[in-house]
């Protein structure tokens, strides 16, 4: 449990010790017509706080949940959620390590992941994101029209919250990792439980990405084949050059092009799947030409 006398830094405010210096291809999004900032929402008796931007004066806004890399919410996953408010979603960041420690304050990754990542429960992330839809449907979103999108471990995530919730309406997975080994936090990775989706998941892949090879995504495809009708209708796109966090433009490991076309695919997918703001013309003009995946 987190300790009320530590003092935890603003959310959606600057960028993790780990990936200093930050790239110059760095997006900004401005708030211009928006109500963004960090939220308090209730997790029992915990007060987990998260980044909250959604276009200001709107009434029913489909809803997004943006679950970030082992970073935590900085001031990029922060700025994925005001991309997702301008495009008319009510998009919530929820800072899902804070009760293990401060993930955007440590300098080595390593280090990051054995004091702080691998003691995160898969069950009390799924609790997590359980209280931010309650909190979204609270306060104005729609979540008959709720989607969840992931980068790395947040990828990870997009798949077993589709398979836990029956709300979620459409996934989109940015290279999260699909096979592990069972542990005591991950008793079961995406592999385990793709055939029991609630709503169909697109994967967005590298190629070059070491921690995700071919063969994984060959064993997702198959056990997604055999599965429900959500499972079925999911997808991969694997951009054959792309490494690892390509989406990231705070890093180096960023792909420009890759990463423009994934994210049409991504606001696409949901639109195709009901998540979408009733109205919005800027889905439509961010449509890709084509939706065959990239091999």
């Amino acid at each position: 449990m987190l300790r009320d006398d530590v003092v935890q830094p603003a959310t959606g405010r600057g960028f993790a010790a780990a990936v200093q210096p930050v790239g110059a291809l760095t997006v900004t999004t401005d708030t211009t017509g928006l109500t963004a900032g960090e939220v308090t929402i209730a997790v029992g008796d915990f007060a987990m706080p998260a980044y909250r931007a959604a276009p200001a004066g709107k009434t029913n806004p489909p809803v997004v949940l943006v679950v970030s890399e082992i970073f935590g919410v900085h001031e990029h996953i922060a700025d994925v959620a005001r991309r997702f408010a301008k495009l008319g979603y009510l998009a919530i960041a929820p800072e899902l390590f804070i009760r293990q420690g401060d993930a955007k304050s440590y300098t080595e990754m390593p280090k990051l992941v054995a004091d702080i990542i691998s003691k995160v429960p898969d069950a009390q992330v799924m609790g997590d994101l359980d209280a931010c839809v309650t909190w979204a449907q609270a306060h104005g979103g729609d979540i008959a029209r709720l989607g969840v999108t992931g980068f790395c471990w947040g990828g990870r995530i997009v798949w077993l919250f589709s398979a836990h919730s029956a709300s979620v309406r459409a996934g989109v997975a940015w290279y999260g990792s699909l096979v592990g080994d069972a542990t005591p936090p991950k008793p079961k990775h995406p592999v385990d439980v793709a055939a029991q989706l609630h709503a169909p998941v697109l994967g967005l892949y590298g190629g070059a990405d070491p921690g995700v090879p071919p063969a994984a995504v060959e064993r997702m495809e198959a056990a997604l084949a055999h599965g429900s009708a959500a499972a079925k209708k999911s997808q991969f796109v694997v951009y054959p050059d792309a490494p690892h966090a390509f989406h990231a433009d705070y890093r180096p490991s960023y792909r420009k092009e890759a990463a423009e076309d994934g994210w049409k695919r991504c606001v696409t997918w949901f639109e195709s799947n009901g998540v979408v703001w009733r109205g919005s013309r800027a889905l439509r003009r961010n449509r890709p030409r084509s939706a065959r995946p990239v091999s």
